[in-house]
């Protein structure tokens, strides 16, 4: 016998779909419960006998697929949340410049302080800007464990400016560095009414692209703007905007705070930061999943083949953690008491996000919802209305069609006016976002065009009760983002 305690599951990207790679790295994820199945399929035959007797079951085929349930922690990228989001979105994650040891020392980064100020990379270096901050983490050396502004770049170097590095000629396997926003010089960025400008630095060079989210400004005084400062914490960690345009010396931004007002910056070095993102696509990705149960005295192990995500779901509940699962549709799978991978690499540990506590913000229209009609819930469902196929010579599927990507959702607030019913009934295109953050990490959800289209019914259902509006919705086609929904990833910012 075993336990739901001692089972894992574990997984990685397929090349192939329905083929594992020849020596797999697996990776286990976290998860609160799965409901997967690789199961054959029979029929009966139809021949009549005259001792009313059955003969045996036939097989036809096999089938492969289920469902993974899971709590919100910030999605790492290759991590199997992080996968099954790409899964889902049909397209890859588009991140910003990063260099990652991942374990082998001395592989990607070769080297930090050795020359004075500089990293070494083994390529790709010049993908990172002058004025991108970049995040250097797990080196042995701790005072190389900082964030700078990058100074210049070639293709195997990345230079700051007075970093104080100590020479590390073979940085561990632990070691990175990732791009994890952008600082001007002092006094350069400005914020203006409808966003940020600048005079020097070229914003058109930082990787930003419509629709994704910035959160403006450092923990120092001296990287935020005045305003932001005088205005108190809630209010600097509430500084976020969406980009709408990007020219050399303006990002026009939307979703902006209510208290965001023209500043000259004068003698700020402003932080600003961004991170990875991906939005819905026509780019299938499929995973072969392990489970394996340890509890047994021969642990068994079982495994799904070309999975793809079907559908995913999130739900933000006031009072309750945030929930999700995907159901997914695969190729074939098998079993056996030899894992794919005998050391698969341990779950992620960011924290897990909530509701209340670590939702930043939820946005319609460019707004945030805000009394009288505060949200007390939004839920979103990714539809990728799949499609096995057979073949006739083939005892399991062949292929895995796409259909269209249909997202819906529900939004649900006190009924405080007329304002978001009025949107409803006339089939007014909305903006829905919603923003979580825990620990330095945030998690940017957002539908860029939507449309109420059902219920939208306040009642009063008994006494001594709030009167509710729910709000169903769904997705459509938003011509700025070219998309249906997208997330943005930020793994690090300071409020």
């Amino acid at each position: 016998m075993t336990s739901s305690n001692r089972m894992y599951l574990a997984l990685v990207r397929e090349g192939t779909p329905g083929t594992p790679p020849d020596t797999p790295r697996m990776r286990k994820m976290r998860i609160t419960g799965e409901s997967l199945s690789f199961s054959p399929t029979y029929v009966d035959s139809e021949e009549m006998r005259d001792d009313r007797m059955l003969g045996d079951p036939i097989k036809t085929m096999q089938s492969s697929g289920g469902g993974i349930n899971f709590e919100l922690s910030y999605p790492e990228d290759n991590s199997p949340l992080s996968e099954l989001i790409r899964s889902t979105m049909f397209n890859p994650w588009v991140n910003t410049p990063t260099f990652e040891n991942d374990g082998a020392a001395d592989s990607v980064i070769t080297d930090a302080g050795t020359t004075l100020d500089t990293f070494a990379v083994v390529g790709g270096g010049a993908a990172v800007k002058l004025g991108h901050l970049v995040r250097a983490t797990g080196f042995g050396q701790s005072a190389n464990n900082q964030i700078f502004r990058a100074a210049s770049a070639t293709d195997t170097t990345i230079v700051g400016s007075g970093l104080n590095l100590v020479a590390e000629a073979a940085p561990a396997g632990t070691a990175k560095l990732k791009v994890v926003g952008f600082q001007g010089a002092a006094g350069d960025i400005t914020a203006l009414a409808d966003g940020l400008g600048s005079t020097a630095l070229d914003f058109t060079t930082l990787g930003l692209t419509v629709g994704r989210w910035l959160k403006i400004g450092g923990s120092a005084d001296a990287s935020q703007f005045a305003f932001l400062v005088s205005a108190g914490a809630k209010k600097r960690k509430a500084a976020w905007g969406r980009v709408v345009s990007v020219t050399a010396n303006k990002i026009t931004l939307d979703n902006l705070p209510s208290n965001w007002t023209a500043d000259a910056g004068t003698g700020k070095t402003i932080k600003v930061w961004f991170g990875d993102w991906i939005a819905n696509g026509v780019s299938p990705t499929s995973v072969t999943i392990e489970r394996g149960f340890m509890g047994q005295a021969t642990p068994s192990y079982i495994w799904n083949y070309g999975m793809v995500v079907n559908t995913m779901s999130l739900d933000i509940n006031s009072g309750d953690k945030i929930k999700g699962s995907f159901n997914m549709m695969g190729l074939g799978g098998g079993a056996d008491t030899t894992p794919l991978d005998a050391s698969p690499d341990p779950v992620t540990t960011n924290l897990v996000m909530a509701a209340n506590a670590n939702v930043g913000r939820l946005g319609v229209a460019g707004a945030q919802l805000v009394g009288p009609n505060w949200a007390k819930s939004l839920s979103f469902q990714i539809d990728n209305n799949l499609r096995a196929l057979d073949a006739v010579d083939d005892d399991a599927p062949v292929a895995i069609n796409d259909g269209e990507c249909k997202v819906t959702g529900k939004l649900e607030t006190y009924f405080g006016s007329l304002a978001e019913l009025q949107s409803f009934y006339a089939g007014t295109p909305r903006q829905i976002n919603g923003r979580v953050d825990k620990a330095g990490q945030a998690v940017v959800f957002q539908a860029p065009r939507a449309i109420y289209r059902g219920d939208g019914n306040p009642s009063a259902s008994a006494k001594n009760t709030d009167v509710m509006l729910p709000l169903s919705w769904q997705s459509s086609h938003d011509p700025a983002t070219n998309a249906h929904f997208m997330i943005d990833r930020l793994p690090y910012f300071e409020a």
